[in-house]
């Protein structure tokens, strides 16, 4: 299963506007999600299972994606993660 290792470093974490902003680009695609903090998962296509990672600022979040579009979501949540869901450093 392709999986990527991206650092958050959004002020906030993967939470509130980052995490929904997350979820919102898992949902474009057909393949299962998985988005690992540490020793906690979570579908990625679930914004109260995202919110419980507690992926704060600097954590180190693994994505695994399967399917028929996957390598496609990992690079569209890679860049969104990359670009710090928009907003300025």
């Amino acid at each position: 299963m392709p999986e990527i290792t991206v650092t958050i470093h959004h002020k906030v974490g993967l939470h509130a506007r980052p995490a929904s902003m997350f979820v919102k680009t898992a949902t474009q695609f057909k393949s299962d999600i998985t988005v690992t903090n540490g020793d906690r998962n979570a579908n990625a296509k679930s914004i109260l299972n995202v919110l419980t990672l507690g992926a704060n600022q600097g954590a180190q979040i693994v994505i695994q994606a399967e399917g028929p579009d996957a390598d496609e979501a990992l690079a569209a949540l890679e860049a969104l993660v990359k670009d710090n869901f928009g907003e300025a450093e």
